[in-house]
């Protein structure tokens, strides 16, 4: 019997000594069968283990890559540059790569339709005589439809990951007569089909969201053994992030206003979902509501088994963030490498605390900058005179960017280039005495539903409605609500309300390109707007020391600009040698290679 083509990954979810997630802790051995597979509870129970393992988790290339990957995608974007020369971050905001070696299309095309195979490989074989279907009181009722729906929902992200990132893609579903398609172990070749138009991808997302939603339980009993894994909330947001990216020019050029409606309804319909459940997501707030560590703490001190995430990568115990993300003048046993670099024109996007953007409120001080923001802009990102290191270890001292001698301006293997560093995600080590952390990266989180129903509402029925949602979210640290807006108006405040609330978590690559920020614009067209505006030019400060310290603004060190091509960086290219073999699939318009 044929044998099963896995690609196999140890997913271990470490708490403490034990595991996070039990389900997540397995491993198929290659050598068995499909018979050997799904003719065993445990070995089926594996096998979907192995098919979580193609969810994206950006933290692995920290972990793991670091040399390349160290660090966020926003990298690609202006909210971000790297600092590492050989990170491939560059070659993406350079327009470096060519469809023959652009690297992440290399590993990105192939791993998603992987995962969608593998998917549709237990959905066709998985048997209700092995997995049995008992009604129980457990999260373990009706285990077969519970797989079932868990592979079928895996199946949609998987689909949802690839169209974001290459445009059109063919559908691998089921066929004609509901079974679920496996098309061989050559995928490419037996993919030699037209792709699907994104907005019928996405509504076909959407659909398979409503085909399970109900089936999986909204939240999982015990989440100890079940935390990584899909549930009824998962395909809920799912949908909602699906159909708000289907109303969104680059997929609604006509701006058809019953495609709002219907995100705003996927967004609304969680919310009430969500409200009538006993065990329900919510905002995460610190035990007094302290509005100047609501939102870092979200991210550091329950990073699973947290209310408002609603679906994380794998839970890794590891400090390679704090060491890849922190300045280089932490040093110890362990040392601060510093690699990412918020850039100028993210600081510039946090308002004041008035609720204005900088360039709107007098009282801004271009030469006090840092003082009465948004309280998630300390929470966010590290900059000049901001105190951080374990003073347990007396290591807690002001950060300092100074040129060209400060601590943490710049050294051999890592510095900053815009005057910034990470602060979200990263736990205030020792690097003396350096430690482990628990660490999961968001997929989906009930912050961003609230955002998700605020955009929507106010593109489908104007700002009256919307204020709640955007306002819940504003409220958690401390920022006026807002109110008494155009649609227009509320339009820009709630876009810069997402790439300040969902920074670093891969939402800004795919809202700047679903918005067309970046269309009709140019280098130097865009110079007349604040640097917050601008998509081609990258922003940093300089800090001369002295009596009075100076904040000089300017181009970015070394990576002052992107280049931006319509229609061509809209989407990755399918990988040249895939084309070849499969060329109904064509090729990304920008991206076509030569003979």
């Amino acid at each position: 019997m044929k044998k099963i083509a896995l690609f196999i990954i140890t997913l271990l979810l470490v708490f403490g000594n034990t595991s996070c997630s039990d389900f997540l802790d397995k491993e198929v051995d290659l050598s068995l069968t499909e018979e050997n597979v799904f003719s065993s509870v445990e070995n089926t129970r594996r096998f979907l283990a192995n098919v979580y393992s193609n969810l994206p988790d950006p933290f692995h290339g920290i972990r793991r890559d670091a040399q390349f990957r160290g660090a966020f995608h926003d990298l690609m974007t202006n909210n971000a540059i790297s600092y590492w020369n050989v990170h491939r971050y560059h070659s993406v905001l350079t327009d470096g790569y060519s469809a023959a070696d652009h690297w992440f299309a290399i590993d990105y095309w192939p791993r998603h339709f992987r995962g969608i195979r593998a998917a549709n490989q237990l959905m066709k074989n998985a048997r209700v005589s092995v997995l049995g279907n008992t009604v129980t009181n457990d999260d373990n009722s009706q285990l077969y439809d519970r797989y079932m729906a868990e592979a079928r929902l895996l199946r949609a992200i998987f689909h949802f990951e690839a169209t974001c990132w290459f445009g059109p893609i063919p559908i691998i579903g089921d066929d004609e007569e509901g079974i679920p398609i496996v098309l061989g172990s050559d995928e490419t070749e037996k993919m030699n089909m037209s792709r699907v138009p994104v907005a019928d991808v996405l509504k076909w997302i959407a659909d398979e969201c409503d085909a399970v939603k109900n089936t999986l339980p909204y939240r999982y009993t015990n989440e100890a053994e079940n935390w990584g894994r899909v549930n009824g909330a998962t395909a809920y947001a799912l949908k909602s992030r699906a159909l708000l990216y289907r109303a969104s020019p680059l997929n609604n050029p006509t701006n058809d206003i019953t495609l709002w409606q219907q995100a705003a309804t996927a967004a609304t319909d969680l919310i009430q979902k969500n409200s009538n459940e006993p065990f329900n997501y919510k905002l995460y707030r610190t035990a007094d509501d302290d509005i100047n560590r609501n939102y870092y703490e979200c991210f550091i001190v329950t990073p699973f088994l947290n209310d408002e995430f609603i679906l994380t990568s794998f839970v890794r115990l590891m400090n390679s963030i704090e060491t890849e993300m922190s300045p280089p003048g932490f040093q110890g046993a362990a040392t601060g490498v510093g690699r990412a670099n918020p850039t100028q024109n993210l600081v510039d996007s946090y308002e004041t605390l008035n609720g204005l953007p900088i360039d709107e409120d007098p009282s801004y001080d271009e030469q006090n900058p840092y003082v009465n923001r948004d309280p998630r802009f300390s929470q966010t990102i590290l900059h000049h005179g901001a105190i951080w290191g374990d003073p347990v270890q007396e290591e807690e001292r002001p950060i300092d960017v100074s040129y060209p001698n400060g601590r943490d301006f710049q050294s051999l293997h890592g510095g900053t280039y815009t005057g910034y560093y990470p602060k979200k995600y990263v736990n205030n080590m020792s690097f003396k005495v350096p430690v482990n952390y628990l660490h999961a990266f968001p997929i989906f989180r009930y912050g961003e539903v609230l955002l998700n129903a605020a955009e929507a509402i106010n593109e489908a029925y104007g700002p009256s409605d919307a204020y709640q949602y955007v306002n819940e979210v504003r409220a958690r640290v401390g920022m006026p609500p807002y109110g008494g807006m155009t649609q227009e108006q509320l339009r820009e405040r709630i876009r810069n309300e997402r790439r300040v609330e969902l920074c670093f978590e891969d939402h800004w690559w795919f809202d700047e390109r679903r918005w067309k920020l970046f269309e009709n614009q140019t280098m130097e067209s865009e110079k007349s707007l604040p640097r917050y505006k601008q998509c081609y030019n990258i922003y940093g400060v300089r800090v001369t020391p002295g009596e009075d310290i100076v904040y000089n603004y300017g181009p970015a060190q070394l990576h002052p600009k992107r280049t931006l091509l319509s229609p061509k960086s809209y989407y990755f290219p399918i990988p040249d040698s895939e084309v070849k073999k499969a060329p109904n699939l064509g090729q990304n318009p920008g991206w076509e290679l030569s003979e």
